[in-house]
């Protein structure tokens, strides 16, 4: 493995974990973004030449092009390697490649993946496993998305979006559910379910995958699946499953029984019983590996989240600012359930809607799912490279939203007006939460830094 690998799209958060691993292989990196970051000059500092803009230029010397499923064909650097015949790699496929002479446990679905894999990592560097890992979020014990270890195993989030999770051949993978997400790409859910099948079917043979059965799709797949497969969850039919579970705040404690055993009680450093139902694919895939049950119980306990996953930005005893990367309906619904639990006085979303595609597609869901927020703020649809769509616009969203919920307040606003109307009206014992999975993290930053002053 040597040469100029040159990346289309370096900042994002998955190819920026990629690009990482490459660099701490002693590979020469390149890449481009359309803005500067924090991962942007992260990647400079650890030796990558960045370029903030896409040129063809860009692309000399690179011995092989890799590209996210943002970047489109008439990218001028995609066109670019096309025509100087340089290999083009997807993203999935440059990871993979980095995966050989590894056991490698992968992570898919269509929500929890980065926290379930961000808490799988966690758990092998506990256990002294030293893994390589790439997340889809920055994991906030290790401040990174990206570690290059010595050891074994290698723990890898699987993204479906674009079909190119089918690149993997993983010893274990775990799947968390399967919604109506992608289906840009899919066309039709049907083909998205199918697409999961596949998945199931590249775990080896004699691997084990880890699926949650409370996702009736999900759990569809495994009538003839004949390899070795656990079901967790919260429903009856789980192989692993929690019981006596008691939420404080935004940290949670369960019984985890496996097959009708006690194993222990666990205390996680998450709320939300979704990320109970995340918990348990991680201490059943640690039972599976033989990690000791007190290194098991440490991870959850001492585990301190993924980067924009119910993360508090402010807290002092009047006001609470958390920033969540939920953009789809039912993360949305499960964010605000995890935050209701703190009983503040009042919850106030911002949200951010992401992709034409997407809030086109899921508008009803996403007009019914802020029933637990106590006041709705929507602003601008965030593009991610899409063409607007004519109907298909945040203040008509707003006003959707607000149809559904007709006595509860939602407005839309452009970006540059939230901050100063969340200060001019919130109250002591109000929590504001940013929601998306754009730029709407700025607001919140915005939020904390005119707090503070």
């Amino acid at each position: 493995m040597k040469g100029h690998y040159h990346f289309i799209g370096i900042g994002g958060i998955g190819m920026s974990a990629i690009a990482k691993l490459y660099l701490r292989r002693g590979i020469k990196i390149s890449g481009s973004d359309l803005k500067e970051s924090k991962i942007t000059e992260e990647l400079k500092n650890l030796g990558a030449d960045v370029f903030i803009g896409h040129a063809a230029i860009n692309v000399n010397n690179a011995d092989l092009v890799v590209y996210s499923s943002a970047i489109k064909e008439d990218n001028p650097e995609f066109q670019e390697a096309q025509k100087l015949k340089v290999p083009l790699l997807k993203r999935a496929e440059a990871l993979s490649r980095l995966m050989q002479n590894k056991k490698v446990i992968t992570v898919a679905g269509s929500h929890g993946k980065t926290t379930t894999t961000s808490l799988i990592s966690y758990m092998l560097f506990e256990a002294g496993l030293l893994p390589t890992v790439a997340i889809g979020g920055i994991l906030k014990n290790i401040d990174s998305n990206a570690s290059l270890g010595e050891g074994d195993f290698f723990v890898a989030e699987a993204d479906e979006s674009d079909g190119s999770f089918l690149y993997y051949q993983p010893n274990h993978s775990v799947i968390t559910n399967i919604d109506y997400e992608h289906l840009d790409y899919y066309k039709e859910f049907k083909n998205a379910v199918s697409a999961f099948r596949e998945f199931i079917n590249k775990t080896i043979k004699n691997g084990c995958v880890f699926a949650c059965c409370d996702d009736k799709n999900l759990k569809s797949l495994f009538k003839d699946y004949r390899n070795r497969y656990i079901l967790f969850g919260l429903g009856p039919d789980a192989d692993i499953s929690a019981k006596n579970i008691k939420i404080n705040g935004l940290s949670s404690e369960f019984d985890c029984f496996y097959r009708n055993k006690l194993v222990d009680r666990f205390t996680l450093m998450l709320g939300g019983k979704h990320n109970i139902s995340n918990a348990l694919s991680v201490i059943a895939l640690g039972l599976e590996l033989k990690i000791d049950l007190e290194v098991i119980k440490k991870a959850l306990l001492n585990y301190k989240g993924a980067g924009r996953r119910l993360e508090i930005k402010f807290d002092n005893q009047d006001y609470l600012i958390i920033d969540d990367y939920a953009h789809h309906p039912t993360e949305i619904q499960a964010t605000l359930e995890a935050v209701k639990s703190l009983e503040k006085k009042k919850i106030i979303a911002v949200f951010q809607p992401h992709r034409y595609s997407r809030t086109g597609l899921l508008w009803e869901e996403f007009a019914r799912s802020f029933n637990l927020a106590d006041e709705v703020i929507v602003t601008d649809i965030y593009s991610a490279g899409e063409t607007p769509v004519q109907g298909i616009t945040a203040d008509r969203l707003s006003n959707r939203i607000r149809e559904n919920n007709p006595r509860k307040p939602v407005t839309f606003l452009p970006k540059q007006e939230i901050t100063d109307y969340i200060l001019r009206s919130i109250q002591p014992g109000d929590l504001v939460i940013t929601l998306g999975a754009g730029d709407i993290t700025k607001i919140s930053d915005e939020m904390v830094s005119r707090f503070k002053r």
